[in-house]
């Protein structure tokens, strides 16, 4: 590896966009909801509050509108 690589001695800075990517909230949501996803995550091997932002970002992109 040439010198002027050398990270060892680079000084890390924050990355000053990474409290836009995801804000942490409180929600309430009904049991069945939660055994849903948390069920779906584990097919997909990934957390269920990650497949819930994910769900929930498909619907922003996709303009998704609810009915009621």
């Amino acid at each position: 590896m040439k010198p002027e690589y050398d990270l060892a001695n680079m000084k890390s800075r924050p990355n000053p966009y990474a409290k836009k990517l995801k804000q942490p909230v409180t929600l309430p949501l009904r049991i069945d909801v939660i055994e849903y996803f948390e069920a779906k995550a584990q097919e997909k091997g990934i957390s269920y509050q990650e497949l819930i932002n994910l769900y929930l970002q498909d619907c922003v992109v996709s303009k998704r509108e609810l009915s009621f």
